[in-house]
């Protein structure tokens, strides 16, 4: 049986996950640079602007269908990210949200969820900054930016898991789902 090139294969995964609607989802920047694509990433010339511009490429593609554009998610059934304490607090929340999804009753904005956020941790470090940097300097967001180096180290510290409870992520870093 002839094997496919690395190149071939990411490319041909991109064309999956695109016809699936997933986007990129699985592809990194760097995978994406490999299947032909050029993307900007945390570390390219523009810094920041460039990391907020990709991050709001990539959140129109992945997290707008459930968050909505505007940030303001649907009620009754997907949060807020517009305000939302879970995203302007720590950094290491919403990045320990991202990596590895969220499940089960969640306060946003004095407003109760009940339902799961699947995992995106099969995203690189540099897109996941970007995104998250994004949601936290948008719709009136100001909390900090998020750097590749932010995303690692929660991604080591965890490992691999399962989904997170609001109740674990307090555990796991007091204060989280709190603007104190």
């Amino acid at each position: 049986m002839r094997h496919a090139s690395r190149p071939t294969l990411v490319a041909l995964t991109s064309l999956v996950l695109a016809a699936c609607g997933g986007g990129d989802r699985g592809a990194s920047s760097d995978t994406a640079a490999a299947a032909g694509g050029a993307t900007a990433t945390a570390g390219s010339a523009g810094g920041a602007t460039d990391l907020v511009a990709v991050g709001e490429q990539k959140y129109q593609q992945i997290c707008a269908s459930c968050h909505q554009a505007n940030g303001q998610g649907i009620e009754g059934n997907f949060p807020p990210l517009a305000g939302s304490e879970w995203v302007v607090g720590q950094p290491e929340v919403p990045i320990a949200i991202v990596l590895h999804g969220l499940q089960g009753e969640v306060k946003v904005k004095g407003a109760t969820y009940n339902g799961a956020m699947q995992p995106w941790g099969m995203m690189g470090d540099e897109d996941i900054a970007a995104v998250l940097t994004y949601v936290r300097q948008a719709w009136g967001n100001s909390a900090s930016a998020i750097t590749p180096a932010q995303v690692k180290a929660v991604r080591d510290k965890a490992g691999a898991r399962a989904a997170w409870t609001a109740e674990e992520l307090r555990t796991a870093y007091p204060g989280a789902g709190t603007t104190s």
